[in-house]
């Protein structure tokens, strides 16, 4: 796990792992059949599919928990558009295979590069000490937070 993003796991994990929930869905956002029938070689295949991928309750465009709204709200705040993303709720099986797969115990889980990040709480300490920036940066994506941190006022 590369620096940060194990930084963060494992300060989740000292916390007593975080809450989970769903998610919206962005242009380019990709809502992906469970298919994962709690197979770990098809969650597997799943999570390494996309440089981005989510595991939620809802959609994206409706989700069904607030800590998966979170998590949209944040990778839309990062301007991160291309992304599948699994509504749980839809396979009950694919609920708990990812729980398994992660060992993690809630929803959402977050996956950037095939590597599981982490839930809701990692995501939002990621964005807030710019970790996600960075781990976004690793994957080719650039956050739309760096145009936004120019001061228009400076010359």
């Amino acid at each position: 796990m590369s620096g940060s993003l194990g930084r963060a796991a494992a300060a989740l994990l000292r916390w007593g792992r975080g809450a989970g929930g769903g998610g919206l869905r962005g242009a380019g956002v990709r809502a992906a059949g469970s298919g994962g029938g709690g197979r770990a070689e098809q969650l597997d295949t799943l999570v390494k599919k996309d440089k981005v991928v989510v595991f939620l309750k809802g959609t994206p465009e409706q989700p069904q928990c607030g800590f998966s709204n979170a998590v949209v709200q944040i990778l839309r705040l990062h301007g991160v558009r291309d992304y599948a993303a699994y509504n749980v709720l839809d396979d009950p099986e694919l609920r708990q295979g990812i729980k398994d797969y992660s060992n993690w115990p809630t929803i959402p889980q977050v996956y950037l590069n095939g590597e599981f990040v982490g839930g809701c709480d990692i995501l939002l300490q990621m964005h807030q000490n710019g970790d996600l920036v960075e781990e976004l940066k690793k994957l080719g994506i650039r956050s739309a937070l760096l145009d936004e941190k120019k001061d228009p006022d400076s010359k």
